[in-house]
């Protein structure tokens, strides 16, 4: 049998519907074209809240938007701009207490990064309709390859993949969605296999010694 192709998943606009939201099932993998957003910084996600308690608009619009945990090696241009020369994911559950609240403000349609988040996050996901994609960790050539243009950056103070970036990709990853807008998550569901499988490990590491 032969590795699937990009022909074998299937492709989502972005920013992504909210109806492609919630046609999407944990464990599916897709492609993303279109424009997405993206962030490795807490600090970020920091200044992001402060807009939401202070009623202001982000440097880059995120209604019904996507905010992704991608962090990226980049350089400034001679021109101003920023040049990406890799992109990776972070772990997302270093933002958890702060993503409920910007699902809900934004009305996010899709965040994801590495890890997955938290119960409180997939209820929120859940009551606005948002999912979570699960990108490959270490897949830096893969990732970088879908970039097409780099659109427009936010908090050039701070260090470059912190910053807040909106980028155009063609045919970005397959990513999987682990957590789906109704609630399914694939890493609760690996956490209760593991769980369940535990005892009998355990059992059997004892039994090992013992006969030792």
């Amino acid at each position: 049998m032969s590795a699937p192709g990009a022909e074998d998943f299937r492709r989502i606009r972005m920013p992504m519907s909210r109806e492609d939201a919630r046609s999407l099932r944990a464990g599916d993998m897709i492609l993303l074209d279109g424009e997405i957003i993206i962030t490795a910084g807490l600090p970020t996600v920091q200044r992001l809240i402060a807009c939401v308690e202070e009623g202001r608009e982000p440097p880059i619009p995120l209604q019904g938007g996507s905010l992704f945990h991608l962090g990226s090696y980049s350089q400034d241009t001679p021109e101003g701009g920023l040049e990406i020369l890799y992109m990776n994911p972070t772990t997302s559950t270093r933002f958890n207490p702060h993503m409920p609240r910007l699902i809900r403000h934004f009305g996010l349609t899709a965040v994801g990064g590495k890890g997955g988040l938290d119960s409180a996050s997939v209820a929120a996901m859940a009551e606005v309709g948002c999912v979570y994609l699960s990108f490959l960790g270490g897949g830096a050539p893969l990732h970088s390859s879908a970039i097409t243009a780099v659109r427009e950056v936010a908090y050039p103070d701070l260090v470059a993949h912190y910053r807040l970036v909106r980028l155009a990709v063609q045919g970005l990853g397959p990513v999987t969605v682990g957590i789906d807008a109704h609630g399914n998550s694939l890493f609760d569901s690996l956490h209760s296999q593991a769980q369940a499988r535990m005892a009998g490990i355990l059992e059997g590491l004892a039994a090992d010694r013992a006969s030792g």
